[in-house]
């Protein structure tokens, strides 16, 4: 049997795995098993991100929750009928806690009675069956995989299958929802899921996904990562109507999220890992207008909170935008601090809505310049280290400084590094040692002895020079004869 515990924390942050031996923790202490669930289990299995943390105790997770905000966790959303929390666990780490249930429908399609009851009860009541997988966290039974449906097989096989005949019947909100697991992991309807959900259809039921249901659907749908091939899927069904008929009549934003989508990726690569919930809403809503959007949202079950906060988004983005583009940030190390502070979703919004060139490419130096120039700080330390600094605080300042040089094109090499290092240090180079002259050897002076006698001897017995030949004087001019 494969080492669940062993795989899945290899996998984690270590933001995650803090945040797991946290509840852990508290549950210990409060008398609660606890297990991971759902998403995140099935995510481990077939090699996905692990997004975020889905537990589930035998228990209230409230008193959890409780505890967890005074290590600086923050409470998201908090259900108390059904008794699920949406968490936000220190070190920015998504997540949730709920209660184990079972559902008890006196008929299909009605109202179900919620019973709190144990883990294995709480897996088979669910939707379908790669959702039904839990993984032990408690100490006598820690690693152990919990599959009462045999879900692992269905992930093996790539199917999506419901676990009742009645599953669309008690929730027809699962329609959208098996198409959604489907497109997300390129997965099939299983046959009978497919049967079932053709009558369905067939039945109308699709008539039935209450709005607060389809809200649920669409904050599901926000958190993707290829939200696209969903929307496509739901609408190939003719489903869109059902989770908005003002989405369906306008037409989702593809343009818009391919271009998020894209950042997206791009972050990635530069590390980070950002939640781009409310940029995604903004992006599948971007063709509806202000009004259409309030009130698709309200319709939805969308709090007025939560609604207020995706409307003012764009303001505050436009707000960051500014400052990008102001005195503040008008050195490459004032924009960095800047930036460095921002909820990276602002950024991601920027870098695929904003036209401003100015803005841009602050974001962009950020992201694949100024930060790997950061992320090489230590060689900077070591080699003022070596110059003979103790570390300290006027240390920091000068690594500080030299960053703040390096934003602006210089200090590139190792050699240009000292000197600006010395410069700001006040650590002079030592002076150079004058090289003594070095005495010959006893070797030496005999070679050099040698060579004198053998030039001389070569010299004496060398053929003497040609004397050069005298020149023959003129003869004297001849004397006229005169007239006598």
């Amino acid at each position: 049997m494969p080492d669940y515990m062993f795989l899945l924390e290899s996998r984690l942050s270590p933001e995650q795995r803090a945040a797991m031996l946290r509840v852990q923790e508290l549950a210990a202490v409060l008398g609660y098993n606890v297990y991971l669930t759902g998403g995140t289990v099935r995510d481990l299995i077939t090699g996905a991100n692990l997004k975020d943390l889905d537990f589930t105790v035998e228990g209230n997770p409230s008193k959890m929750a409780r505890e967890l905000e005074k290590g600086g966790a923050k409470v998201l959303s908090e259900d108390d009928k059904f008794r699920h929390v949406e968490i936000l666990f220190a070190g920015d780490v998504e997540g949730s806690i709920s209660a184990a249930r079972d559902e008890h429908y006196v008929r299909p399609g009605t109202r179900p009675e919620l019973r709190w009851s144990t883990i294995m009860e709480d897996l088979r009541r669910r939707d379908f069956s790669l959702n039904a997988i839990a993984i032990s966290l408690n100490p006598a039974s820690r690693g152990l995989l919990l599959d009462p449906t045999n879900g692992l097989s269905d992930i093996e096989h790539g199917e999506v299958r419901a676990l009742t005949i009645h599953s669309f019947t008690n929730q027809p909100v699962r329609l959208l929802r098996a198409l959604r697991m489907a497109a997300r992991m390129g997965f099939k309807l299983e046959a009978r899921t497919q049967e079932w959900f053709n009558l369905a259809i067939e039945r109308e039921l699709q008539k039935s996904i209450t709005p607060e249901d389809a809200g649920e659907e669409l904050r599901g749908l926000s958190r993707e990562e290829r939200p696209q091939l969903v929307l496509k899927e739901w609408e190939e069904n003719d489903l869109m109507e059902y989770l908005s008929p003002t989405i369906a009549k306008k037409h989702p934003g593809y343009d818009a999220i391919n271009r998020l989508i894209k950042v997206r990726d791009d972050l990635f690569m530069a590390g980070f890992r950002p939640r781009l919930a409310t940029p995604m809403l903004l992006a599948i809503l971007s063709r509806l207008k202000d009004r259409e959007l309030t009130s698709t949202l309200s319709k939805l079950g969308y709090r007025s909170a939560e609604i207020s906060d995706i409307e003012e988004f764009p303001e505050k983005a436009m707000e960051v935008q500014k400052e990008l583009t102001g005195k503040k940030t008008k050195t490459p190390i004032e924009a960095y601090r800047y930036i460095e502070k921002l909820p990276m979703e602002y950024v991601a919004y920027l870098l695929a809505e904003s036209s401003n060139s100015a803005a841009l490419s602050k974001l962009k130096a950020y992201l694949h310049k100024w930060r790997p120039i950061r992320q090489s700080l230590p060689v900077v330390g070591t080699e003022l280290e070596a110059l003979g600094m103790p570390r300290g605080p006027k240390f920091d300042q000068i690594v500080q400084e030299v960053f703040a040089i390096q934003l602006n094109g210089r200090g590139k090499t190792p050699e240009e590094r000292v000197k600006i290092l010395r410069k700001l240090s006040g650590i002079k180079e030592a002076p150079k040692k004058k090289e003594k002259e070095k005495k010959p050897t006893k070797a030496e002076k005999h070679a050099e002895k040698k060579a004198v006698l053998e030039k001389k001897a070569a010299e004496k017995h060398a053929a003497p020079a040609e004397k050069p030949k005298a020149v023959a004087k003129p003869a004297p001019p001849a004397k006229k004869k005169g007239k006598k």
